[in-house]
């Protein structure tokens, strides 16, 4: 099911945002961001001349070498197409985001190290997403693990948390009296009993 059918209409610009999540070899994964940014027709630009229609006005993308705990251990960015010479120049800023932890604070943070001028808005922007791919890729895979260990080794009230989930009231779906947390961490439901 997608969007109603709109009014007839044309396309001026396009956005595309693509974030994947790997396991690399040495035990630590990578998220991987690419935005592109598009126009349905040709225009000038001072720094590169006519942009062509469907050429990249930009071409970004940002890579956080992550381990287990959510601590950045790396970071690539290249700004392979941009509007402005100096575009380029700040990629290298992006560094400062080594050893830095993903989790609460996060945006907070992100925004004293590259907010303004001691970054680019637009990657900045796809720390967002890659965050949020960070957690479903790592967490998801430790989740898994845990399974798997678990089926194999105790019973499962063992799997029981200690502590209340973070997931927990982060979205609609989650919120502590819905069916998502009665279901899956019952301890910590406040929807009333039946």
């Amino acid at each position: 099911m997608g969007l109603p059918a709109p009014v007839e209409r044309e396309p001026f610009h396009q956005r595309r945002i693509t974030v994947d999540g790997y396991r690399r070899a040495d035990g630590l994964w990578d998220i991987e961001a690419h935005m592109t940014d598009t126009k349905s027709y040709a225009f000038s630009n001072a720094w590169r001349g006519e942009i062509a229609p469907g050429e990249a006005l930009h071409d970004m993308w940002l890579r956080l070498t992550l381990d287990d705990a959510l601590v950045v251990r790396d970071v690539a960015a290249v700004s392979a197409a941009h509007p402005f010479r100096a575009c380029p120049e700040i990629t290298g800023n992006f560094a400062r985001l080594i050893g830095e932890t993903i989790g609460a604070g996060w945006s907070k943070r992100v925004r004293t190290l590259l907010g303004g001028i001691a970054g680019c808005t637009h990657l900045v922007d796809l720390l967002g997403p890659i965050a949020t791919v960070a957690f479903q890729t790592i967490k998801s895979e430790r989740g898994r693990a845990l399974a798997r260990k678990s089926a194999a080794t105790a019973p499962a009230a063992a799997d029981k948390p200690r502590r209340r989930p973070p997931l927990i009231d982060s979205c609609h779906a989650m919120r502590a009296d819905g069916e998502v947390v009665q279901r899956y961490w019952p301890d910590f439901s406040t929807a009333p009993t039946r």
